[in-house]
């Protein structure tokens, strides 16, 4: 599949760097032209958020899906949780230039657990993210212990991302663990993955 100039440059921004995606290298991440290109807010608008969820966000880099979410549950929550306090303050001033305050950040390692008591969030939200994590058994188990049952978990692959996981390398991870496949939708540029953590409430 051929892709485009920006999935170039990202490539070539990663080679240059150990992971995760270099903060530094952000611009590349949330520039008006991939905003356009890859809409976000139209697979936030596909999660069918009711305004009032409890959010996880692992990896929100500069805030390019945050602030879509942070605008979709006004009575909720969004945490945004990401190694490199860095990219957390850039995502969060997206956040709140966008004029919303219902956002809190944490830093740490998803591969080494994740800070939060059981069941505290409705739905967690991974874009391009899990390839980069150390550990993803653990990340995964900590993302089954902290969302309630029947919490949504979602994943965003994109195509020109070295690290973009498959559909059957995330079922396969994730399934052992009480995941159930909701849904998937492709496009030219991206899988969105959905999974429930069965049982339901």
């Amino acid at each position: 599949m051929p892709t485009s100039w920006l999935d170039t440059v990202v490539r070539q921004t990663r080679r240059v760097s150990d992971m995760p995606y270099p903060h530094w290298a952000s611009i590349f991440l949330n520039n008006p032209v991939r905003r356009v290109i890859g809409r976000p807010g139209t697979v936030i608008d596909g999660l069918m958020l009711g305004g009032d969820e409890r959010v996880l966000e692992i990896g929100p880099g500069p805030g390019y899906y945050s602030t879509e979410i942070a605008k979709r549950v006004p009575h909720g929550r969004l945490h945004l949780f990401d190694v490199q306090p860095q990219m957390l303050g850039k995502a969060r001033r997206a956040v709140e230039a966008a004029g919303c305050r219902n956002v809190e950040s944490h830093s740490g390692d998803a591969g080494a657990g994740l800070p939060f008591p059981e069941a505290t969030f409705d739905v967690a939200f991974l874009a391009a993210v899990l390839g980069e994590v150390p550990d993803k058994e653990i990340c995964i188990r900590g993302l089954a212990r902290v969302l309630r049952p029947g919490g949504l978990l979602v994943f965003v692959e994109g195509f020109g991302d070295p690290d973009r996981q498959s559909v059957q390398t995330l079922r396969e991870l994730v399934e052992p663990h009480g995941f159930v496949l909701q849904g998937w939708e492709g496009t030219t540029w991206r899988d969105v993955v959905r999974f429930r953590l069965w049982p339901p409430l």
